[in-house]
């Protein structure tokens, strides 16, 4: 049974490693992705902007397509989506739609953060 855990950590952690590495153009339209992000209310757990809410963070999103791709046929806590409900094409295509979100600014690039850090210092 510990076996089967400590595996299945340094599995998931191999996985997001080469996924941080990896780089890979989206190849997808990302007005496309829009779409079938409303559709799916993919919004309603990682929010409009893919910076989570009730579910993961998305953005920046550190997978290739094909991670990507591999991770929403088989996830581990939301939905599957398997080839006949969204097709390696549609993947692509939010896959670039997520790609395409800013990422959120950084603490000191928002004014009432930085004043805050600053009173601290």
């Amino acid at each position: 049974m510990r076996f089967s855990a400590v595996f299945a950590f340094f599995a998931a952690f191999a996985f997001l490693v080469g996924a941080a590495t990896a780089q890979e153009a989206p190849t997808g339209h990302a007005q496309q992705g829009k779409e079938l992000y409303l559709k799916y209310s993919c919004y309603a757990c990682h929010g409009y902007d893919g910076h989570g809410g009730a579910g993961a963070r998305i953005v920046p999103l550190p997978l290739t397509l094909t991670r990507f791709t591999a991770f929403v046929r088989s996830p581990r806590r939301m939905p599957p989506y398997s080839e006949k409900v969204l097709t390696d094409a549609q993947a692509a295509d939010l896959f670039a739609y997520i790609k395409s979100l800013p990422a959120s600014p950084s603490a000191d690039q928002i004014p009432l953060l930085k004043r805050i850090m600053d009173a601290k210092n």
